[in-house]
């Protein structure tokens, strides 16, 4: 007893020297000490259990032994009652789960079912109903190892034991094989021969002698040079070492200023199960990209759940000291954001080193990953793909090089972005460069804020194969006779600088390369997690853009999120209040401002231009979703008669409807990708009818008619199409109004189409200014970068003149939409000289009236004079 008593006071005097972590071990080893005390007791004769005699006091081996065996009876009892709990939350999901349930409530991610039906993977329920876990507190190695034991030292340092006990893979290094390549000695020889041409142009015109084998040979070995010097800066060295050190300054650096970086487990069990399916397929990820922080946690899930990481497509501005050699090791290979230098001439030798260098990294083994949208989006928007690299994937497919490749759309998105927002280039600054001081402000400024969720989505693989067999299949149905806007694929310019649109890639295969890349933007954006900033932002700056109330937001929020339940992934739980308040701390005030108004809190978005754009990019996530049914609803508005404003309820004819939706997503064809290619326009807006009649958002009303009533109503088309109705077809005009497909909307309805007119009302606005701005070009051309300078200012005035709501459509990426959406309609034309790009009008609209015509096309198109905004 004397033993016991005297290591609590040597205990206790450690306590005192060392302060308060000591003190914590001193008060568990304490309570310890008394449990063990109290479990014995004095029966004369010594210290004993229950009684019996004791001849020696116990020793501290003794004690510690009793102890741990006692702390493991403890975990043992919290394990078994924790089975218990989750075996009857299973039960309870069970029995929901037997419920049968409609498409809409299918997960999300899936891989298209027409183009890649082989692609379904099958995985345990159990696995599809599991919650999201936050990787950056979770470690699935801390008790595995082939040494693990009851007293593994991974139970103390669970993160440092994940980062050991990773999966190890070979990373073949390829770069020495792309230089032997036949189309990369080919490459070679080619430019060394335009060299020489060029050499001997040079010197027949200065009089000089020339040797074209001397030449050849010197332009040859320069070439040769130069290749090995282009494939030393673009090859990736990944290094197991560095990836290992990486994630544990992730699992240590990010926590700072990341509340949590979110993933589904059933997500990452379909990576591995395609990966078993097909050990030999090479993955390609294509991320949705809006961080740098995008390709560091893309790799760090990957890794820490024993797949193996990808290299990586970097632009060579993250080329600078340090950060640049840590991206190579960790999988970036690095390529020019313009590939050609000179204007009019191809770097042949750097293409075809490119190309091979892909092509030999994923027959090697490698999975790849790239920004299938080029750089960040400046807008929150999915942009319009750029096809250059999947281009090289295809071609090595088609060449047979790749049996196959499994494509994996993925989805990234924070609740406050951690790079910052892009205000300063939506008002025409440029990009400062990536420096090596710059990289230390951001991260330094990182660390010290908050920056909220993260939430990475992985889509389900699917096969490059299945895709481009139903593309052909696709092909051979379209008749070319039938197509209509917005049906068939939305062909965009080719890029002569890229590798998209070139010699490298074949004529037959862009249209293929083109439809895989809006299929996968499109897959990617449906299945984006809605964070909490993306739902309350929407809801402010189409709804509520003069402000609300928080009770009222909190039931508008309430009714967003039903909305949204079993189509999109929500990333936030809890009461809306909450929720609301959460966004108010998280963006800050210089955003958001709140005021109390009758004891109740006042919330309102902030009226100034670098607000309402970084708000937009937060609240865009979500306008894709919803963007079809501001199409029909702006369609439905337009041809209201505006004194049928008043009037309790208007019908229209669907047809009408829908033929004016067709002109609409013409006009909107650089700013969403509508549908996928293997959809049919027609079909998804008929489906989008029919939602907002479930909504109650519009009204078809159903009705049997006699065949005499149905000839009647084809007649009537038939001679209106053809301007032959006149008066006295009084009679059949009666039975045409009764058309089947007729669209009703009631005055109690209208309050409730502000969100959709206002999703596209600040586009709208924007387009609108720019062709205005057209007179600018009459007689005469102009730089084209002068061009959105000046219908930038133009826009800017008349928003602060307030003729203009949105301060979101003060932006130079809609500016150039537009002019790419002019172009394409031949109203205007571009000219590239001198490295520049020079703006004029074509000769059909090189007039104030041909002007006019565009500007009337487009303002049809503008329904928010319909609705108040000062008033909501």
């Amino acid at each position: 007893m004397l033993g016991i008593i005297e290591i609590f006071l040597f205990l206790c005097v450690v306590y005192y020297l060392f302060g308060k972590r000591t003190g914590d071990m001193v008060d568990v080893m304490s309570t310890r000490l008394q449990e063990v005390y109290g479990s014995w007791t004095y029966n004369g004769f010594g210290w004993g259990d229950g009684g019996q005699r004791v001849e020696e006091r116990p020793t501290f081996d003794f004690l510690r032994r009793f102890g741990e065996q006692q702390r493991r009876k403890r975990a043992q009892e919290r394990e078994t009652d924790r089975r218990t709990r989750e075996n009857y939350l299973y039960e309870i999901k069970e029995s929901t789960m037997q419920m049968p349930t409609t498409a809409q409530n299918l997960p999300q991610g899936l891989a298209c079912r027409s183009c890649a039906p082989g692609s379904e993977i099958q995985l345990d329920p159990h696995e599809r109903r599991r919650d999201v876990i936050d990787v950056l507190r979770t470690t699935q190695h801390a008790n595995q190892g082939p040494n693990r034991s009851n007293y593994d030292w991974g139970t103390w340092f669970p993160i440092l034991a994940q980062c050991l006990r990773v999966r190890k893979y070979h990373f073949p290094e390829v770069s020495p094989i792309v230089l032997e390549d036949e189309r990369v000695k080919s490459a070679i020889d080619q430019a060394a021969i335009q060299s020489v041409r060029e050499e001997r142009q040079a010197a027949e015109a200065q009089g000089k002698a020339f040797s074209d084998t001397e030449t050849y040979t010197e332009m040859l070995e320069r070439h040769n040079k130069r290749a090995r010097k282009v494939m030393m800066d673009m090859r990736s060295k990944l290094s197991n070492v560095l990836l290992q050190i990486t994630s544990w300054l992730i699992y240590k650096i990010l926590p700072c200023f990341l509340t949590g970086a979110v993933a589904h487990p059933a997500q990452i069990e379909m990576l591995k199960a395609a990966s078993r399916r097909s050990p030999d397929t090479p993955l390609i990820f294509l991320p949705l990209h809006r961080s740098h922080l995008d390709y560091v946690l893309v790799t760090f899930m990957l890794l820490n759940n024993d797949l193996r990481v990808p290299v990586i497509a970097a632009g060579q501005n993250l080329r600078i000291p340090f950060f640049g050699w840590a991206l190579r090791g960790l999988g970036a290979f690095y390529i020019k954001r313009k590939i050609d230098p000179v204007t009019g001439q191809k770097d042949i030798v750097y293409r075809a080193i490119l190309h091979s260098y892909l092509q030999h990294c994923l027959t090697a083994g490698h999975n790849a990953e790239f920004f299938i949208e080029g750089g960040r989006t400046r807008t929150g928007k999915p942009c319009i793909p750029k096809g250059g690299i999947l281009s090289v994937v295809v071609e090595a497919f088609m060449e047979k090089a790749l049996p196959d490749v499994l494509l994996v759309p993925v989805s990234v998105n924070y609740e406050r972005l951690v790079d910052g927002n892009f205000v300063a280039e939506h008002l025409g600054q440029r990009k400062p460069p990536e420096t090596f001081m710059s990289a230390i402000s951001a991260i330094w400024k990182a660390v010290k804020s908050n920056y909220g969720l993260m939430r990475i989505d992985f889509n389900e693989p699917f096969s490059l194969r299945e895709l481009v067999d139903a593309f052909k299949r696709n092909q051979e149905r379209e008749l070319p006779s039938k197509a209509e806007p917005g049906d068939r694929l939305l062909q965009q310019t080719k890029s002569s600088t890229s590798l998209y649109g070139t010699d490298i890639v074949q004529e037959d295969n862009r249209a293929l390369v083109d439809s895989i890349a809006r299929h996968v933007v499109y897959d990617c954006a449906s299945a984006t997690t809605v964070m909490s900033t993306n739902a309350v932002t929407f809801l402010l700056l189409t709804r509520y853009r003069c402000g609300v109330t928080l009770s009222v937001l909190t039931q508008a929020l309430d009714d967003l999120r039903e909305d949204l339940h079993g189509m999109k992934d929500m990333g936030f739980t809890g009461e809306s209040r909450a929720i609301i308040e959460y966004v108010i701390n998280l963006l800050g005030t210089q955003l958001i401002t709140t005021d109390t108004s009758s004891g109740e809190m006042f919330l309102k978005p902030v009226n100034t231009v670098p607000a309402m754009l970084e708000l937009s990019y937060y609240a865009n996530t979500l306008m894709p979703f919803y963007v079809l049914e501001s199409v029909i609803t702006t369609a439905i508005y337009a041809l209201l008669p505006p004194t049928e404003m008043v009037d309790d309820s208007m019908s229209l004819l669907e047809e009408d409807v829908l033929a004016l939706c067709h002109k609409f997503c013409d006009i909107l064809r650089y700013e969403f990708i509508l549908n996928k290619p293997c959809q049919d326009l027609d079909t998804l807006l008929h489906e989008t009818l029919f939602k907002m009649r479930d909504r109650d958002l519009i009204s078809i009303p159903k009705k049997n008619y006699t065949e005499a009533e149905l000839d009647a109503q084809r007649v009537h088309r038939t001679l209106l199409l053809n301007n032959d109705l006149d008066d006295d077809d009084e009679e059949l005009y009666h039975f045409a109004q009764t058309d089947e497909n007729v669209v009703v909307i009631d005055k109690n309805q209208r309050h409730q189409h502000i969100n959709s007119i206002a999703i596209l009302a600040p586009i709208a606005r924007t387009y609108l200014t720019v062709v205005d701005y057209l007179h600018r070009l009459l007689g005469n051309a102009q730089l084209e970068v002068e061009f959105v300078k000046g219908a930038l200012s133009e826009i800017r005035q008349q928003f602060d003149n307030q003729e203009c709501e949105f301060g979101e459509s003060v932006s130079v990426e809609m500016i150039k939409n537009c002019l790419k959406l002019l172009e394409k309609w031949s109203v205007v034309q571009v000219e590239c000289a001198g490295g520049v790009r020079l703006l004029s009008l074509t000769h059909h609209y090189s007039s104030s009236a041909g002007i006019e015509e565009v500007y009337q096309r487009i303002q049809t198109f503008n329904c928010v004079h319909r609705f108040n905004f000062s008033s909501n």
